[in-house]
């Protein structure tokens, strides 16, 4: 195997105007090149970030003397990021220094093999397409002052292939769009791409995105489903979960109470961390409760880790894991979650940032690992565009090899044909 000959990283710009960091690994006549993304939300379990330019000067000196000579093997390069740092956090060299370059140096394995890399990672196994996750409002810490529920996203559950999930995106995208200026309710586009909107309540939101659904021509809940991020451990302060655009402030029963009034009210097929992150009891309370009739989405709660997710099988929370390579740091520790997931029976969703970058990354990730959804943010902005594009060429590229394209698998169980 070929041996590390260059290490480098530079400092560039992500899609808010933040800087982030570029780095690139070289073997002899191949190289890779990655960039790392950053969380407006992020749980406290996440691996941590170091100033940018700390984290490029980390990669130029340290990072790269260690990896100077190594075989440019995944976990051999991951598990000395990982020494060298030194701390359980990655808060000594930053995480945006080593998942840089994790996912760099994945980037030149492929390209010494000749071979893309979502290609490169699926070796002999059949690939299926993963179905998209998309998001047409935000709210939250992606829109400040909006809703306080971070996603309002669809699920083209009985889409036949990816393709076809971003041809009936862009329509239910554009219709919403409209019924908010109709309305006079559109103050913009949030970080991630989606409508801005100005409602009066969230549930205000899953009425007007079910709209949208109907304006576009489709059934909500067979064609196409809603997934909502809560988000809430930025909803939870002084023991209360606080929906500030109504003025409340809920107990977790409450919380759980109204969440499953919405799952009863409208096409809802996936709920990404109805809790907070800490409150383990609510959370597999509501698994229980709802898991047999949508998706329950450990983002915060689980943070990409392990270890997390076998916690989570015991206790009975969530049914399934968002991936975020820079939660956990590294490529190899983002592959074991996906491994653990898969162990107890968990599904997965790959997972951009709302901070983000032209980097594809994610996208070779979900198709060569075999994850079977991802989320990258809305259909608007082209940090978002590029990595949905990407998955029409590589979709493209299989030219029919593929498995069946799998929503109608995934959302199965889902309720359909809900209406508020």
């Amino acid at each position: 195997m070929a041996r590390i000959v260059d290490v480098a990283a530079r400092l560039v710009w992500d899609s808010r105007g933040r800087s982030t960091v570029e780095a690139e690994v070289a073997v002899k006549g191949a190289r890779g090149r990655a960039i790392a993304p950053a969380g407006a939300s992020t749980g406290s379990g996440e691996a941590k970030c170091v100033e940018t330019r700390a984290a490029v000067r980390s990669v130029n000196t340290e990072i790269r003397a260690s990896l100077l000579g190594k075989t440019l093997q995944q976990e051999t390069v991951d598990r000395t990021l990982i020494a060298l740092d030194g701390t359980p956090d990655k808060s000594r060299l930053g995480a945006n220094a080593i998942v840089a370059v994790s996912l760099a140096a994945a980037h030149a394995a492929a390209a010494a093999a000749k071979k893309p890399l979502w290609r490169f990672l699926a070796g002999k196994r059949q690939i299926a397409m993963p179905v998209p996750q998309i998001q047409v409002f935000g709210g939250g810490a992606h829109a400040p002052g909006s809703v306080d529920l971070q996603d309002f996203m669809v699920v083209c559950v009985g889409a036949g292939s990816f393709a076809e999930s971003l041809d009936w995106t862009s329509q239910v995208y554009r219709a919403a769009g409209a019924r908010l200026a109709r309305r006079g309710a559109l103050h913009g586009v949030a970080d991630e791409g989606g409508w801005w909107p100005a409602f009066d309540s969230n549930e205000q939101a899953l009425a007007e995105l079910t709209g949208a659904i109907a304006d576009a021509g489709f059934e909500p809940g067979t064609d196409i489903g809603i997934a909502l991020d809560v988000a809430a451990t930025q909803l939870w302060r002084d023991g209360r979960y606080h929906l500030a655009r109504e003025n409340k402030a809920l107990t977790a029963s409450q919380l759980h109470a109204l969440l499953l009034q919405w799952i009863e009210r409208y096409p809802i097929v996936s709920v990404e961390d109805p809790f907070a992150e800490h409150d383990d009891e609510a959370m597999a309370s509501f698994t229980r409760t709802a898991g047999g009739r949508v998706q329950v989405v450990g983002d915060d709660f689980l943070v990409t880790n392990a270890r997390n997710v076998e916690k989570a099988k015991t206790i009975g929370a969530c049914n399934a894991v968002l991936l975020k390579p820079n939660q956990a740091g590294t490529l190899t520790e983002t592959l074991e979650c996906w491994r653990a997931a898969q162990a107890a029976g968990y599904g997965a969703i790959v997972s951009a940032r709302s901070g983000e970058t032209e980097d594809l990354t994610i996208v070779h990730l979900a198709v060569g690992w075999g994850v079977p959804q991802l989320k990258v943010g809305s259909f608007a902005r082209s940090e978002r565009m590029a990595k949905w594009n990407e998955g029409l060429r590589i979709e493209e590229a299989l030219a029919g090899a593929q498995l069946p394209y799998p929503a109608r698998r995934l959302f199965s169980r889902s309720a359909r044909g809900r209406s508020p």
